[in-house]
């Protein structure tokens, strides 16, 4: 499907509610310095590979920010992937965005753990932790496609384009 895009325009952020934007102030080597910043959640993204495919599955879905920035660019390619704002741990939180983005119910003790890091490390500095988990037909549930107003399409990578695929920056 087609992301159609109209009437797309900014306006100030009065009470957010996923981001707050600030100014730090702060003391480095005795110079007073300031740096704007903006409070974000944590993440989980998961890498998840489909045995009996031998695909990757990406989720497809428009992105406002990256339109903002590059309007010719109207959908995203990403992992799985949610914020960490709420009293669960980070693999429940990720079996749960498997479950509502792509439709499969992956057991939590069989999403690995890879890694953990910093993203957008000059304006927000939040942390993502990164899982992989495979998956097969036995494990779906429904389509997939996000909750509420998520328009997530599901896209399938096959192991033999994966490279190609990483390397295409269109």
């Amino acid at each position: 499907m087609p992301f159609k895009i109209t009437r797309f325009k900014t306006v100030s952020l009065e009470n957010p509610q996923f981001v707050r934007p600030m100014r730090i102030l702060y003391t480095q080597n005795g110079r007073a310095l300031s740096w704007e910043a903006v409070k974000s959640h944590d993440s989980v993204a998961v890498l998840l590979y489909h045995r009996e495919k031998k695909s990757f599955l990406l989720v497809r879905q428009f992105r406002p920010p990256v339109y903002l920035h590059h309007p010719e660019h109207t959908c995203t390619y990403e992992l799985c992937a949610g914020i960490v704002d709420k009293d669960a741990t980070l693999v429940q939180i990720a079996k749960e965005e498997i479950d509502e983005e792509c439709g499969y119910d992956v057991p939590t003790e069989r999403i690995e753990k890879i890694t953990s890091f910093f993203t957008n490390v000059g304006i927000s500095g939040a942390k993502q932790h990164l899982y992989y988990a495979e998956i097969d037909e036995t494990m779906r549930i429904h389509d997939g496609g996000g909750i509420h107003t998520e328009q997530i399409e599901l896209e399938w990578v096959p192991l033999t384009e994966a490279n190609a695929f990483v390397f295409d920056e269109n």
